[in-house]
């Protein structure tokens, strides 16, 4: 089983635990990182819906999402990841970092991350080729869109925040 990194607050390692093991319940504070695709010119973003089996399943997300790896680098950990997730390769920039508590709807356990944010720019005709296992359905979408859409995970609006306050 893969292990994630136990945090606190500011983002101290505190050493690791089983990933499923650190979901469970009211979870326990451990680091992630979510990646924003948006176009050239930043008015539309890339969507993932998040597999069923996932928490928060069916929930829209980040372009891609994990967990940095214990003692390798987070930015080339998200950058493998949009590359296994989404099959999409581009230079991805950190942005800055939040923690966040948050019960899956379905009583899959809890999301208590301390998660870093992570960005890059695609064309919107990128070819993206999605892993099934990990990803339900994805779409690009307007910024503006994006406020209409219900069915988001709980994270994503202060992810988009950290992303678009990067950039101006």
């Amino acid at each position: 089983m893969r292990n994630v990194i136990l945090t606190n607050e500011q983002g101290d390692n505190l050493g690791e635990m089983e990933i499923w093991e650190a979901h469970k319940g009211n979870g326990r504070l451990h680091k992630a990182f979510s990646v924003l695709i948006f176009t050239p010119d930043r008015t539309k973003v890339l969507l993932q819906k998040r597999a069923d089996w996932k928490l928060f399943g069916l929930h829209w997300a980040n372009s891609c999402c994990s967990h940095p790896k214990p003692k390798e680098d987070p930015l080339a950990n998200a950058t493998k990841r949009l590359t296994e997730e989404m099959g999409i390769d581009c230079e991805l920039t950190y942005c800055g970092a939040f923690t966040y508590h948050a019960p899956d709807p379905n009583g899959k356990g809890s999301e208590y991350e301390y998660d870093m944010v992570f960005m890059g720019i695609a064309e919107e005709n990128v070819t993206i080729t999605p892993d099934s296992k990990e990803v339900a359905d994805y779409r690009w979408v307007t910024i503006d869109d994006l406020k209409k859409e219900e069915n988001i995970a709980p994270w994503f609006p202060r992810v988009l925040d950290i992303a678009l306050a990067y950039h101006g």
